[in-house]
């Protein structure tokens, strides 16, 4: 499989060899034909990512599978669903850590934990979980907090294996020393080691922490609202859409958010440039942590 420096080295090539405008113009056509064909044969609607890094992915798969054009990458998708998953695995980003942002955490805990004491039953909802780390450094914050015997966690994301991966808690133990300074940095008031068990090269988290975790496929561009939220957090999923597709998610944010409910977005996103902007009271300009306000 191609690396994705081997996919920028190709890109940079095309670059100093040159690439006419017919032949932008009609790889953009194709594009848009494969993405077409990927809603309309599997349901996953990715017509309204951003192009740039659409484009160089899509190449990464060319490259991966063999192939010399996009129209032969449309082929093998329609034909092949085990192509199809692989496309999805290079079009969804994944990347995240436990406490990714220790800051962010730490303003929750300062500026939210307060506002969800008074809430008898607490509706989360983490859009675009990946595999997991982040929802179970929310159970631990809430754990924490003395808040988890009454909250419920909905992680959602639009990729069915990262989801398997969440379920099972269980992470490279290579990662827990990182982990661990991320926690400390969120305020962490215990051992991190007090909330897995090492074997092997592996580290579980308890299964207590799972008890409150719903773990289901959701799409952000399909699918509408399941429920009213508390909190909705969804951090560095939305810089991969345009315009269009971010307004359409927002929409689906707010319907989906009670009356003064917390969105948490990541550090390069924000409500600026929405039509609920104005819906929105500011509680940490930072960190992108937004309070419902109408």
């Amino acid at each position: 499989m191609a690396s994705l420096r081997q996919v920028s080295d190709d890109y940079r090539r095309e670059k100093e060899v040159g690439v006419t405008k017919e032949e932008e113009e009609r790889e953009r056509i194709e594009i848009t034909l494969l993405l077409e064909g990927l809603f309309r044969m599997y349901g996953y609607d990715f017509r309204h990512y951003a192009y740039p890094s659409l484009r160089r992915r899509i190449r990464h798969r060319i490259d991966a599978e063999k192939l010399s054009t996009v129209s032969a990458l449309q082929e093998r998708v329609l034909h092949d669903r085990g192509c199809m998953e692989r496309l999805l695995a290079d079009l969804v980003i994944h990347v995240t850590e436990m406490f990714r942002d220790p800051s962010l955490f730490y303003a929750f805990r300062e500026q939210v934990v307060p506002l969800l004491r008074s809430v008898p039953a607490i509706r989360i909802w983490h859009a675009g979980c990946s595999t997991g780390e982040e929802v179970y450094s929310m159970a631990i914050l809430l754990y924490e907090e003395g808040l988890y015997d009454r909250v419920r966690i909905y992680a959602t994301d639009i990729n069915e294996e990262v989801l398997h991966t969440a379920e099972k808690a269980s992470y490279p133990l290579r990662k827990m020393q990182d982990y661990t300074k991320n926690y400390m940095h969120a305020g962490g008031k215990e051992a991190f080691s007090h909330y897995y068990t090492a074997a092997g090269d592996r580290a579980t988290f308890h299964p207590f922490l799972r008890e409150k975790i719903v773990f289901a496929q959701h799409n952000l561009v399909t699918d509408r609202s399941f429920n009213e939220f508390h909190v909705i957090c969804c951090r560095n999923v939305l810089i991969y859409f345009d315009g269009y597709l971010q307004n359409q998610v927002h929409d689906l944010f707010y319907e989906s958010l009670s009356t003064e409910g917390i969105l948490v977005l990541g550090h390069k996103e924000s409500i600026s440039f929405t039509k609920h902007a104005d819906g929105y009271a500011v509680l940490d300009h930072q960190e992108k942590i937004y309070r419902k306000q109408k």
